[in-house]
């Protein structure tokens, strides 16, 4: 029986991937987006901002 096992990198581009579409849906442009959900910032606050009216911008600054 074969085993296949991911590494680290392939679980970080998931993350990563699950980050981005979640800061789309939330309204950011891709740009900001992609920039946001490669970084450490919080997610969660990264929506709240936006559903508070933070333009994307302003929370894109706030967030990095």
């Amino acid at each position: 029986m074969t085993q296949i096992t991911e590494t680290p990198r392939d679980e970080q581009a998931k993350v990563e991937s699950w980050r981005l579409h979640v800061l789309m849906e939330a309204g950011y442009p891709l740009r900001l987006a992609e920039k946001i959900a490669h970084s450490e910032a919080d997610l969660h606050h990264a929506v709240d901002l936006i559903r508070q009216g933070c333009s994307p911008e302003t929370a894109a600054e706030i967030l990095i």
